[in-house]
């Protein structure tokens, strides 16, 4: 059997995110996760939110892993993870979340662009989105250590980079979304939500 995938970096910014999500989504019930990668973030925030069904998604090459990671769980409120691939047809049901973390610098920006173009079709009225990651504000590096981390996307792939805030609030405003919190995190990185109009 092959070993599960595993993220460091998941492992340390779990709790600080969690903290976020016992604040915003207590009182929510389905939550999709856009991009679950390892699968490890979904099986410690179910854990911890049972009152939750948290839906993993993401493109087919990391769905094996994440079933690794929730069949060994065993958790009752994590159904299996869905393809969601933002240059395809989206999945089908509807949410009153979404969370996405270490996502919108990975994608390139016409998917961003797509990823928020699509949300409005998978999630209710007064939804919640929660992104967590490294942004830019005003055009600039919050820190050295997340100009060198751009640096190695774009080598990596042209298209990745970290993303400027006020950018991305745009596509959420765009798609009918309103930013409530934007909280400073743990190794320069950000944890924004934005509420859905009613």
């Amino acid at each position: 059997m092959q070993h599960k995938p595993f993220s460091p970096a998941c492992e340390r910014n779990q709790d600080a995110i969690l903290a976020v999500l016992r604040t915003h989504f207590a009182d929510r019930t389905r939550v999709l996760e856009i991009g679950s990668g390892t699968g490890q973030h979904a099986v410690h925030f179910a854990r911890a939110l049972p009152q939750l069904t948290w839906q993993t998604s993401d493109v087919p090459a990391h769905l094996p892993g994440i079933r690794q990671w929730l069949d060994e769980a065993a958790l009752p409120n994590t159904p299996p993870p869905l393809t969601f691939d933002v240059n395809e047809v989206p999945p089908a049901g509807r949410y009153d979340a979404a969370f996405s973390a270490n996502t919108l610098h990975i994608m390139g920006w016409t998917e961003v662009q797509d990823l928020f173009a699509l949300l409005p079709a998978m999630l209710d009225a007064n939804a919640l989105l929660t992104v967590y990651g490294p942004f830019n504000i005003a055009g600039a590096f919050t820190s050295a250590s997340n100009a060198a981390f751009d640096a190695v996307l774009r080598q990596a792939d042209p298209k990745r980079g970290i993303r400027d805030i006020e950018a991305v609030d745009a596509l959420a405003r765009a798609a009918g979304f309103a930013l409530i919190d934007d909280r400073a995190m743990p190794a320069n990185n950000r944890c924004v939500t934005w509420r859905r109009a009613g």
